[in-house]
């Protein structure tokens, strides 16, 4: 089959790749755009870490087709520092809530989308929104807390970490 010519809208800008028929989006990105902050989990869409928001929405991009994405926004993890770190990131680095890393692109961009609908999410509204999302590492405490840590600062409260959110209980 021939190969196709789309054009992307990634991260606010235009993007041009000349790629597979039935490329992924997952493949687009890391293989012909060469953005690998969005990772290669499971090719199932089953971990949520290869997540990336389309039109502001959290879509498994290992189920979507590469040349179905066109006219679309696609936002990966390298769109969130617009200069600074978002606040979701800062709040993951200050609690320790990215172990191996691996998952985190998909649990950011999955919590930015839920921050966008929701200022005031719940413990259960994050959940809900991050159930998709798998990690073998944390055990999802320190990732719920940083999501509520940085709600909080999005509404411009001056939120900060506790000791115990830190360092766990002790």
């Amino acid at each position: 089959m021939a190969k196709l010519r789309v054009t992307l809208r990634v991260n606010g800008e235009e993007r041009e790749a000349l790629i597979e028929p039935q490329a992924t989006l997952l493949e687009v990105l890391r293989e012909d755009l060469e953005l690998t902050g969005t990772k290669h989990g499971c090719e199932l869409g089953e971990c949520g870490a290869c997540t990336v928001l389309i039109d502001g929405t959290p879509v498994i991009s290992c189920l979507a087709l590469g040349r179905a994405c066109q006219e679309k926004d696609i936002r990966t993890v390298e769109g969130m520092a617009d200069p600074e770190p978002h606040a979701l990131q800062t709040a993951f680095a200050e609690l320790g809530a990215a172990q191996c890393g691996y998952c985190t692109p998909g649990f950011l961009l999955t919590a930015e989308a839920l921050l966008e609908e929701k200022s005031e999410p719940t413990r259960d509204d994050i959940k809900d929104a991050l159930a998709g999302n798998l990690c073998r590492c944390t055990g999802y405490i320190k990732i719920y807390e940083a999501v509520e840590l940085a709600a909080a600062r999005m509404r411009g409260e001056n939120a900060q970490p506790t000791q115990e959110a830190i360092y766990g209980q002790q």
